[in-house]
């Protein structure tokens, strides 16, 4: 079981074509003091309807993607920076719910 205690978005729209190389370097400019052990980093791309979850588990670097079939995820519509999520909020977003409203 992968533990994490910590969830970020990362605001703005994100290429989600690349790899964890890709995004690692994103968590490294945009979060301070880079990738931390335990936390996950959520990017979502342009229409919102792609997330990719990076995880750093002490060890070495995890990398999920969810798509939805139809319709998008409720990403956040500022352009930089970084969001702390409750494990429910995560929840809600990843199931393409309102997780804003909790």
């Amino acid at each position: 079981m992968i533990r994490i205690e910590m969830i970020w978005l990362a605001l703005g729209a994100s290429d989600l074509r690349g790899g964890i190389d890709i995004l690692l370097a994103q968590v490294l400019r945009g979060f301070a003091g880079g990738a931390q052990a335990h936390h996950a980093y959520v990017f979502a791309n342009r229409r919102a309807d792609r997330l990719k979850v990076l995880v750093y588990d002490g060890v070495g670097m995890w990398l999920c993607t969810r798509r939805l079939q139809a319709g998008s995820f409720a990403w956040p519509r500022d352009e930089s920076g970084a969001l702390e999520l409750t494990r429910e909020q995560f929840d809600w977003l990843v199931a393409g719910l309102p997780w804003q409203r909790l």
